[in-house]
This record gives structure tokens, C-alpha cells and sequence, in this order.
């Protein structure tokens, strides 16, 4: 048996497999720690997330029993009445709306000759406008034809005059006349239109 080497340089691959190994190694670390730091984030994150969601959860809570305890001192008759004040109010608000030509074209289609119109108040009231009306006429027959012509027109009620005086120095009759004016159920005199009665 010969024990000798024969080669004239043997070969030894011991550094290559140990260079190989060492690398791989390496790699395996590097991954491990990548690995490692993926886990540790998202560890964290998951845990803040958490956090988040039993505090919105507890706040949610916290939210429904102020609405229940606000809902239980509500009283229902308290809101029935802010629906009837809401619904008078939007009434009134439309009753605001009334056109000041039509009130002007109802004065010159009933204006006798001899009357003059000096000035007009409105007021709201609950049951519709309260018109003011201030005249200056010759005699008080002018004053009374002039009412009776509103009236026809079913647009003026409770018609009145609240006060009457005599001019000293015109020797005219000053009258303020007051009415309710409700424009939505009258008729322009002499039109022969009428307005539809509110439902």
C-alpha cells in the first residue's frame, strides 16, 4: 500500500467551503435582523392600533350614553310645541310676503274722487295685517263710500275708523281708517278675479 502523495501540489478547498459558508451566513443574519425589525414595527404598530380602537371604542361608549340620558330628559310634548311655534312662525313669515302693488291697485280701483290717501301702516298680527290708513276727504260721505268699496273686495275686514277731525285750516276731513287686510281670499274691485281662500 502506498502512503505517499503522489501530486506535486495537492489541492486544498477547505478556504472555499469556509468563504462559501461565511457568506451564506451572512445572508442568513442579514434576513434574520430584517426579519426581526419587520416584526418589531409591525408589533408595534398592531399594539398602537389597539390602543386606538379600545379608546374610540370606550369614547363611542361614552357617546351613546349622553345621547340616551339627552333623549330621556326630552319631553315629547316640548317638541310637539316647537313644531306647532315653527309651523305658526313659517305662517307669519309668509304672511309678510304680501305685494304692496296689489295693495295700491285695491286703493285705486275703490279711491272715490274726492278722498286722498296720506299714508298706510302695516302690522303684523296674528290673524293677518292690520293696515293703518291714513285719508283726507272733503266730506264724511266720501269717507264712508270709500270703506264700503273696500269691503267689496272681501280682502278688508272689521273695518273701522278710529278717529276723524276737521281741518281748520283746509276745512277737509282728516280720517284714520283702520282693517284687517288678508289679500289672499279679496278681489281687485271691478276685476272681477278672485284670489282662492287658503286651506
Amino acid at each position: 500500500m502506498i502512503r505517499t502523495n503522489l501530486s506535486t501540489r495537492p489541492f486544498y478547498n477547505e478556504r472555499s467551503v469556509r468563504l462559501i459558508l461565511l457568506a451564506v451566513a451572512v445572508v442568513v443574519v442579514a434576513f434574520t435582523a430584517f426579519n426581526a425589525s419587520r416584526v418589531l414595527r409591525y408589533s408595534r404598530s398592531d399594539t398602537r392600533l389597539a390602543t386606538q380602537a379600545s379608546r374610540d371604542e370606550a369614547r363611542a361608549a361614552d357617546l351613546r350614553q349622553q345621547a340616551a340620558r339627552l333623549r330621556a330628559t326630552v319631553d315629547p310634548r316640548q317638541i310637539d310645541f316647537a313644531s306647532a311655534d315653527a309651523r305658526e312662525a313659517n305662517d307669519l313669515i309668509e304672511r309678510r310676503t304680501f305685494s304692496w302693488t296689489e295693495l295700491f291697485n285695491r286703493f285705486e280701483t275703490t279711491l272715490p274722487d274726492d278722498v286722498r290717501i296720506t299714508a298706510v301702516r302695516p302690522k303684523i298680527e296674528k290673524e293677518g295685517f292690520v293696515l293703518t290708513i291714513s285719508v283726507v276727504a272733503r266730506r264724511v260721505d266720501d269717507v264712508s263710500e270709500f270703506m264700503e268699496n273696500l269691503e267689496q273686495t272681501d280682502a278688508f275686514r272689521n273695518l273701522l275708523s278710529i278717529e276723524d277731525r276737521q281741518d281748520e285750516q283746509t276745512g277737509q276731513l282728516l280720517s284714520i281708517l283702520q282693517a284687517l287686510y288678508l289679500p289672499e281670499v279679496g278681489h281687485i274691485a271691478g276685476t272681477g278675479k278672485t284670489r282662492p281662500t287658503p286651506r
